[in-house]
């Protein structure tokens, strides 16, 4: 005998996990510094845009989405050489990572700004905490992995990543 109830339970995939421990991939909604030193014109502030580039002066768009900050640092230099500059030297660091969602059972449904290390249970309490309903052992996370929407059930205590989305479910009585 099943119990219905338990038909929607979706353990988090292997995948899910995995992601935590990879380099982190910037996407739309980030926003980097990038430095280049001695050159204060294009030193600034960059916003990963909805097509997934960032527009820098002098050689233009450059593709962000997928991309480490390493990366980000090579093709920016590799841009730079050619015509601009003999040996630039370009550093690239987060300045503000995308949203998170929380959605469901929580006192303020809505967008809320990441931090590095947050869980579940923070990320809950910057929505204003449960509500008298809310099952407070677990929730869903839909999480973008290898260009693909992945949802699994996660312990509170679990960490977050930026554009995640959290819901949290009604419980039963």
């Amino acid at each position: 005998m099943t119990l219905g109830g338990c038909a929607s339970y979706r353990p988090a995939p292997a995948a899910f996990n995995e992601a935590i421990n990879k380099p982190y991939m910037l996407d739309a909604g980030d926003r980097i510094r990038l430095t280049v030193f001695e050159q204060e014109g294009i030193t600034n502030t960059y916003s990963v845009d909805q097509a997934g580039y960032i527009s820098v002066p002098l050689i233009g768009s450059v593709p962000a989405r997928g991309k480490t900050l390493q990366q980000i640092e090579a093709e920016v230099a590799a841009k730079l050489r050619k015509g601009y500059l003999r040996d630039p030297d370009v550093a690239a660091e987060i300045d503000r990572y995308r949203p998170i969602f929380v959605m469901g059972e929580v006192g303020a449904a809505g967008q809320y700004s990441y931090v590095p290390g947050m869980t579940a249970q923070k990320a809950i309490a910057a929505a204003g905490g449960f509500t008298p309903r809310a099952n407070q052992s677990d929730v869903d996370i839909t999480r973008q992995f290898n260009g693909e929407n992945l949802t699994g059930r996660v312990i509170i205590s679990d960490q977050v990543l930026p554009g995640d989305t959290i819901y949290v479910r009604e419980r039963f009585f």
